[in-house]
């Protein structure tokens, strides 16, 4: 049972961790993607790489079986085995500096609960504001999903699997396509010391959590579109909102696509069969 009153006793929650944008840590980021370079203080840091800062760390011992931090510290004790993201909304005022150090605010603004086709949900929201010494730079809205176990295929959860038909791919204007490796996967576990075992421990991922395969972290797929985004409005981003409509796993092709409309951009992640697993849009 979830006792929605208790968890709401987190709603005002807030915590502050700092952390410095490196030129390590921007090589490492930037080789992700395939991207060279040879950061150097003062540099613009490139887009999503909030994501990788000041992220929690525990030692092995404070570890729950899935790899990430036991529950009831920040975010709230919820009694559902599966957290995963759900969406989010992220505003820019500025851009991220190599050298910068970033302080991150984070507060808990809601706690919700439902009823989905996987049994009970819980939502919770949290704020993030990341400052530099010019000020606040990013704020985002961040949406995270826990939910019940669920002994059967993905499919029960995202009404998909990796053997359903190919359906017709949505017009787009612009397209890259992504080699959704394991090494890629754990590459950016690795760099966001995210020890959430669906990511990178396959055995895991198929017998416990009963996945198809290894699960495409949700800030990676926003990332890429992020910076397709960035690359085809060919100016500095105002907004954000991304929001995962279904898993994407490993292994396989993965696309990333974009249709600009004036100063909006509509863009979403498709999996090998074309089937959108995140919907993104950017002003």
């Amino acid at each position: 049972m979830v006792d929605i009153d208790n968890l709401r006793g987190w709603i005002g929650r807030s915590q502050e961790k700092s952390d410095t944008i490196t030129p390590r840590l921007v090589e490492s980021y930037n080789a992700i993607f395939d991207a060279s370079s040879s950061p150097a203080p003062g540099d613009a840091a490139p887009l999503g790489i909030h994501w990788c800062l000041a992220p929690d760390i525990a030692p092995m011992s404070a570890l729950g079986p899935d790899g990430h931090p036991a529950r009831g510290g920040f975010l709230p004790p919820v009694p559902l085995p599966r957290r995963m993201w759900a969406g989010g909304h992220v505003d820019f005022s500025g851009e991220f500096h190599v050298g910068d150090s970033v302080t991150k605010r984070s507060h808990i603004e809601d706690v919700t609960a439902k009823t989905g086709r996987s049994g009970a949900l819980v939502f919770v929201t949290v704020r993030h504001d990341y400052l530099t010494p010019r000020g606040v730079v990013l704020s985002e809205r961040q949406d995270i999903v826990y939910r019940d176990q669920d002994t059967k295929a993905a499919s029960a959860v995202a009404g998909q699997t990796k053997s359903d038909p190919v359906t017709e791919p949505v017009h787009a204007d612009h397209s890259r396509q992504i080699d959704a490796s394991a090494t890629l996967l754990f590459r950016y576990s690795a760099l966001t010391f995210n020890g959430h075992r669906i990511h990178y421990d396959l055995p895991y991922a198929t017998g416990e959590e009963h996945y198809p395969g290894l699960v495409f972290h949700g800030p990676l797929q926003a990332s890429y579109l992020m910076r397709l985004a960035a690359e085809t409005a060919a100016r500095p981003l105002q907004t954000f909102s991304y929001r995962s409509v279904a898993p994407l796993f490993g292994g396989g092709a993965v696309s990333i696509h974009a249709n600009r409309k004036q100063d909006e951009i509509d863009l979403w992640v498709a999996d090998s069969q074309h089937k959108p697993t995140m919907k993104a849009a950017a002003t």
